[in-house]
């Protein structure tokens, strides 16, 4: 195991109504406030009423800007940075899902920058202070609420990138599952999809002796995969939804991370699909995903006949592990399946035209992966397996 220092200030708020909060826990930061959403679901919902309702309580000023897209893009984030200016904002309130909070986490890092906002995901400069912020959360996925990383995509060449620092952590993050309840399966199923991403990119790690973390993972991969055709089938399931929300949560705040060197090969190689194709996050993962393990399975045969065995409960061929691996690996692809998720470029019409550009994009700035090394080469490998 590996030294390391654990630090997550996000204050998370879990339960029914507690959406009604949020005036009192915004106060704490100013009486100026950036809201900050998606399109008109939280306005159907009555939620955005409830929010405005509970920030006019404490005599907080709002200026609205709404109309973030999956896969967020800089344009906005700039039109964000101007407004939080103009109007001398000191808070931002994210009310949505991941590309919502990434989308707030990008304007609150540019506002106290003098260049351009872009400069972060290029590493031209690097986040060194954020504007506060906090969360009502909608969509249980990418673990934005407490974590402290962003992913915003660029209209010029289209390229997705991510940056981070731990100024960009929500000072709040308020978690109701019935604000889930809504959600159509497509947009719930790439959610759990993920979370498990999220998981995945920590388990497979070249580092020893990790066994609690090792456990952690695997029982929150258990909870989603126990809870994930429930939440579909039963969408007002309150007990399913609340596993799933904590999960996702869990699966994206560093505790599964403590100790040991994560890999994230996979999360770069489908910004590259998401970056040009605009498909769902959690869809581009379930179809990069399996095709990643089988490229890379044999530099750990162990580990993964453990994955199998643990998540999956694959019986251990003790004389055949590459067997068991093979298994867990297919498990995990027919579980995507299962829950309506593509696992191939082909499903989503994607052609492979644009394998060998994806390939030069996502290594430009030097091999992608830490459990397994991947150059160019080995980029275009893992899109044509997953083609």
């Amino acid at each position: 195991m590996q030294d390391f220092i654990f630090q997550n200030a996000t204050k998370v708020i879990f339960g029914k109504g507690q959406e009604q909060v949020v005036g009192s826990e915004a106060a704490a930061y100013g009486k100026k406030l950036l809201l900050h959403y998606g399109g008109g679901s939280i306005k159907e919902s009555g939620l955005y009423d409830r929010v405005l309702q509970s920030v006019r309580e404490q005599g907080i000023e709002i200026i609205e800007l709404g109309g973030v897209q999956p896969n967020p893009r800089v344009s906005l984030v700039r039109e964000g940075i101007s407004l939080c200016r103009e109007h001398n904002i000191d808070f931002i309130l994210a009310v949505g899902g991941g590309s919502v909070i990434d989308s707030a986490k990008a304007i609150a890092a540019g506002v106290k920058y003098e260049g351009d906002v872009w400069d972060f995901f290029t590493g031209k400069s690097a986040v060194t202070d954020c504007l506060p912020l906090g969360v009502v959360l909608t969509i249980p996925a990418a673990g934005s609420e407490t974590s402290n990383g962003t992913v915003i995509t660029a209209e010029d060449g289209w390229y997705k990138r991510a940056t981070g620092h731990p100024s960009m952590r929500p000072k709040f993050a308020i978690l109701n599952p019935e604000l889930t309840y809504t959600l159509p399966a497509y947009q719930t199923a790439c959610g759990i999809t993920d979370m498990m991403a999220h998981i995945l990119e920590r388990y497979f790690t070249n580092e020893k002796n990790v066994e609690l973390t090792d456990r952690l993972c695997e029982a929150t991969l258990k909870t989603i995969i126990n809870n994930a055709h429930t939440v579909l089938d039963e969408p007002e399931n309150y007990d399913a939804r609340a596993e799933i929300m904590w999960a996702g949560t869990v699966a994206h705040n560093d505790w599964l991370s403590t100790g040991r060197v994560g890999d994230w090969g996979s999360h770069d190689i489908e910004h590259e699909i998401s970056g040009i194709y605009d498909i769902a996050h959690g869809a581009g993962l379930a179809i990069v995903f399996p095709a990643w393990m089988t490229y890379v399975y044999k530099h750990d045969l162990n580990r993964f006949a453990q994955f199998a065995h643990r998540v999956w409960d694959v019986e251990i061929d003790l004389n055949d592990l590459e067997k068991t691996a093979l298994k867990g690996i297919e498990k995990t692809k027919q579980f995507f399946h299962s829950i309506g998720m593509p696992v191939s470029l082909r499903q989503v019409d994607i052609g492979d035209d644009r394998i060998d550009e994806m390939g030069k994009k996502g290594t430009e700035r030097g091999p992608l992966g830490n459990f397994v090394k991947l150059h160019e080469e080995d980029v275009r490998n893992i899109l044509r397996l997953a083609w």
